[in-house]
């Protein structure tokens, strides 16, 4: 008889750690009518779904039609370049978060100044009774700040991707913002040794 016939069955390996290419990132960014959440509201939000390497899975933007559509604030229009016309021809607020909700499933909240985003975020989700998840969260201004503890650099995102070598050829527009941050993502997760969700969950906001 064949030895390896009767000889025990193998122990099943360990699970290996998740790599990076395993990882799944929303990189959001969002533009608004201004800095308070009580009085301004966001005009456009973007998605770039990316894993830990920053190759893009996906990609959406959308402007959002105000509830109000003759009566609203703009806001900084040299800042965000939105017009009231392109507003008012966008889709309404719920349309747009249910979307959003759709596409942060499964993935790690991103933003560079993530708290700023989320906040505008959630009191949308509430003017709108959207359920809305934004968690796990990771913000890449707070991991940029990590790497500098005497705050020797800048670290607004036109400042990091300039260090990085990306280029943003529209700042303050949502999506090239967010693909500007999904850039320089893969970068600060290096950085910081992280190319596992066992490594990435000491970085994560809950």
């Amino acid at each position: 008889m064949d030895p390896a016939a009767t000889s025990a069955p193998a122990a099943p390996a360990a699970p290996a750690a998740s790599a990076a290419t395993d990882l799944r990132f929303a990189v959001v960014d969002v533009e608004t009518s201004g800095l308070s959440t009580t009085r301004n509201r966001v005009l456009q939000v973007a998605v770039v779904t990316v894993d830990g390497d920053g190759n893009i899975i996906d990609r959406w933007s959308s402007l959002i039609r105000p509830r109000n559509r003759w009566v609203f604030r703009l806001g900084p229009r040299h800042i965000h370049g939105l017009t009231r016309a392109e507003l008012r021809a966008a889709p309404p607020a719920a349309e747009v978060l249910a979307e959003l909700a759709r596409r942060l499933e499964g993935s790690t909240f991103t933003a560079h100044n993530a708290g700023f985003d989320a906040a505008f975020l959630r009191r949308m989700a509430a003017r709108h009774t959207v359920a809305l998840s934004l968690t796990p969260q990771l913000c890449t201004l707070r991991l940029s700040r990590q790497l500098d503890p005497d705050r020797k650099v800048s670290h607004r995102l036109a400042d990091v991707t300039a260090r990085y070598g990306v280029e943003n050829g529209r700042p303050h527009d949502a999506l090239e913002d967010a693909l500007a941050t999904a850039a320089v993502l893969p970068h600060l997760l290096r950085a910081h040794g992280v190319s596992s969700g066992d490594q990435l969950s000491r970085l994560i906001d809950s």
